[in-house]
């Protein structure tokens, strides 16, 4: 009888020991599990932070530029851009330390003209076009190369979405809502322009890495320096517009690169196209706020179809075609 009870005693303290010991573990591991979620959706969120600041940074800096148009027109505006921008690159880069052959030194030539091209051609056409507008335009150069790299029957639906928006774009017949054709034919050329600089950045990048986009910038100085020169002239002097022309390079280059490459280290690069899909936007929101540039519905209709379609084509891309960036 005696060792009955020893025996139920022992059974019920084990039991109650198994019993007690689940809810801890329980608990344990849920504590494990909420602990990790915020943690998860943190470094979820981070990138994604970085990569819309570094958009708005961007469009905020081609508001910023405008204000210069005036004084200096877009072809000084790009100039002293490029080359306070070259001056900021130089200092954190240190693109001396490359290594160049006669070959990757002529991609990088074409790379940074391109890059100089796509900057001032952009500039140019803010003239006349919001820079909403300008944006979506300059995105079909990026959107060429994502769906030539694919070459799948779906990219169809994107390359007719893009059309529709530019037709959106077109002026009809007398109406007021119609954009300039000059402007677009220059934001149109910035987008051929980011095309070359997305191939060539790719070729120079894989000799130089980051070092590239220094060396990139430099050239693109050296070579719209001279249209700037010839159409500003003592005015590219002018003191008041030191800081203003600083303040462009750091938000249109130093700082969204910046962001950008901590962001692409930290998200896949299908995600990251996809969110830089929508600058467009941001463009046309920076245009609202800063330079009061409102856009007519069907304007805005024109913008949804080209990021859709930028969108759908990185969405939809092989896995080795990769999003490049580029500073308007």
């Amino acid at each position: 009888m005696q060792g009955k009870r020893q025996y139920a005693h022992y059974i019920a303290h084990h039991s109650l020991f198994k019993h007690d010991a689940r809810p801890h573990t329980s608990l344990a591991r849920a504590h494990q599990v909420m602990t990790k979620l915020p943690q998860s959706l943190a470094s979820t969120l981070f990138p994604v932070g970085l990569l819309l600041i570094a958009m708005a940074s961007i469009q905020s800096g081609a508001s910023l530029a405008k204000s210069m148009f005036p004084i200096i027109g877009a072809q000084g505006t790009t100039t002293l851009r490029l080359l306070f921008a070259s001056i900021i690159m130089l200092l954190i880069l240190r693109p001396w330390r490359a290594k160049l052959t006669a070959k990757s030194l002529k991609t990088v030539i074409v790379y940074g003209i391109a890059l100089g091209g796509m900057n001032f051609l952009f500039y140019m056409s803010l003239r006349t076009v919001p820079l909403g507008i300008a944006v979506a335009l300059e995105f079909t150069g990026p959107l060429a190369v994502a769906i030539y790299s694919s070459r799948r029957p779906i990219d169809f639906v994107w390359i007719g979405l893009a059309i529709v928006g530019l037709l959106l774009l077109i002026p009809t017949g007398d109406s007021a809502q119609g954009i300039d054709l000059v402007g677009t034919g220059y934001a149109l050329g910035a987008g051929v322009c980011w095309a070359l600089y997305i191939l060539y950045g790719q070729k120079a990048g894989a000799d130089n890495g980051v070092q590239t986009a220094a060396l990139g910038v430099m050239i693109a100085a050296l070579f719209i320096a001279p249209i700037g020169i010839v159409h500003a002239g003592v005015a590219l002097l002018t003191p008041s517009l030191i800081p203003i022309a600083i303040g462009v390079a750091i938000l249109s280059t130093a700082l969204p690169y910046t962001l950008e490459m901590i962001a692409l280290t930290r998200m896949p690069t299908r995600t990251f196209g996809t969110l830089m899909s929508i600058e467009p936007a941001f463009g046309a929101l920076s245009g609202l706020l800063f330079l009061h540039e409102v856009l007519s519905f069907s304007q805005w209709m024109a913008i949804s179809c080209i990021i859709t379609a930028s969108v759908g084509a990185t969405l939809t891309m092989r896995n080795h075609s990769k999003p490049v960036m580029a500073d308007n």
